[in-house]
């Protein structure tokens, strides 16, 4: 009885310790417990999984058989075994899975006549087939497949990084991968953010606002909803139009500004203002635009024109705009074909896709159609209790779930008060442009 006893003590006294281990270490109990126990599993298990998920292949293999031979007088059949070629499923190489952050990622050898398409439509089986959160596939090279595992919803809780210090790059937020969502311009120079109401789009905003307030770069707005969004951070914006005709005009000035810098590139022999030295070279403008459609729906005809104008300027835009340090972020709630092709032609500039929660599949898809076919199931299955949850086309030319860090309107109005004497105006700007590259 007391051997008993003794053994459940020490039994509870070792899950005792892994339960707080795992609590408050996760990370090297990961590694210590649960990496080895789940890569053992997952090697275990492969051939009857990729069998399930319909991942193996027949092939003909030399093996030996059971055939009946001769009855016996008794009734018992007598059993030969045959070496002889026969049909068997082929599972896929695997390599021994090794440890990420929050799961595991393995790689694996393709069979013949299989792509890395039918593992991608395979992530959901192969995730319910080991109990993890999501499978992603990707395919560093042709012949090979890389299964990433996420054990459990990195999502959940988003805590906030440092701020960058390289220009024109923001981090708003963590990928599913739990490496940083960074927006860098210089890098993806226009953006297209979609979101119905609540689903973290105008979060991402703040965000934005918050990392380009100390950054030596010019703001400008468009807000149609009557400049009710971005009229608290106008001390940080160097021009912020609110009606369709300020628009107008505000957008001629940046096509204006546009071929000046396109006349001070040519005159010192450089393709782009990164080019040109420091001391001649203009100040960067990001653009940030909110309610997308509202600069193309036409309430009469007599709108006509300037909702024309609108469009083909800020496409102009779009289209020359990086090589001259004018960069677009473009916000909606509703992306749709049914705007007019203005709309469809400024969506193929805007390499940048974010997709947060939508009400209606068309703006997913025009958000994100072009893209894979599973990045628009993803989008379309964000519930709406997790705001800030979206999906975002990567500079690496992948696709992840990520989900921004929650900036209340409060910071991001203090942060245009505190960095409001960075904000050249826009007079500056449209008039002060050098004479020549020596001045």
């Amino acid at each position: 009885m007391r051997d008993a006893l003794v053994l459940l003590t020490v039994l509870a006294a070792v899950a005792a310790g892994l339960w707080a281990w795992r609590r408050w270490h996760p990370g090297s109990f990961w590694l210590v417990v649960g990496y080895p126990i789940t890569a053992l599993s997952v090697l275990a298990s492969w051939r009857r999984v990729a069998l399930g998920c319909g991942l193996t292949k027949k092939r003909q293999r030399f093996w030996f058989t059971t055939v009946p031979g001769m009855v016996a007088s008794t009734g018992v059949v007598r059993v030969k075994r045959r070496f002889q070629r026969i049909a068997v499923d082929t599972k896929p190489f695997m390599w021994l899975p090794l440890p990420t952050r929050h799961g595991w990622r393995v790689t694996l050898h393709t069979l013949e006549g299989q792509t890395p398409g039918d593992y991608a439509d395979a992530a959901e089986r192969l995730a319910h087939s080991w109990g993890v959160h999501a499978i992603r596939a990707s395919s560093p090279r042709p012949g090979r497949v890389v299964l990433m595992a996420t054990m459990h919803d990195p999502l959940v809780k988003v805590d906030h990084l440092p701020a960058s210090t390289d220009l024109l790059k923001v981090i708003v937020g963590r990928l599913e991968n739990g490496k940083p969502w960074t927006i860098d311009f210089q890098t993806v120079p226009h953006w297209l953010n979609a979101g119905a109401t609540q689903s973290g789009k105008s979060n991402l905003a703040n965000a934005l606002i918050v990392g380009l307030a100390p950054q030596p770069v010019a703001l400008v707005g468009f807000d149609l909803k009557g400049g009710v969004e971005f009229t608290p951070y106008s001390p940080r914006l160097s021009a912020l139009a609110t009606s369709r005709a300020e628009t107008v005009t505000l957008l001629d000035d940046l096509v204006g500004l546009m071929v000046d810098r396109m006349g001070l590139c040519r005159q010192a022999g450089a393709r782009n203002i990164w080019q040109l030295p420091p001391g001649i070279r203009p100040i960067p403008i990001v653009v940030l635009v909110d309610e997308l459609a509202e600069l193309y729906l036409m309430a009469d005809k007599r709108e006509k024109d300037e909702i024309a104008k609108t469009s083909t300027a800020l496409l102009r835009v779009a289209q020359l705009g990086r090589a001259f340090g004018i960069y677009l972020f473009c916000c909606g709630q509703r992306i749709g074909s049914d705007l007019g092709p203005g709309v469809t032609a400024l969506r193929a500039q805007c390499s940048g896709r974010i997709c947060h929660r939508v009400n209606d599949p068309e703006t997913a898809t025009m958000t994100l159609g072009d893209l894979d076919p599973a990045a628009l199931v993803s989008a379309r299955a964000i519930p709406a209790e997790t705001p800030g949850v979206a999906i975002v086309a990567g500079q690496d030319g992948q696709w992840y779930r990520a989900r921004s860090f929650y900036v209340t309107e409060q910071t991001a109005e203090h942060a245009a008060r505190t960095y409001a004497h960075l904000a050249p105006s826009w007079d500056e700007i449209t008039t002060h442009l050098p004479e020549s590259v020596n001045a």
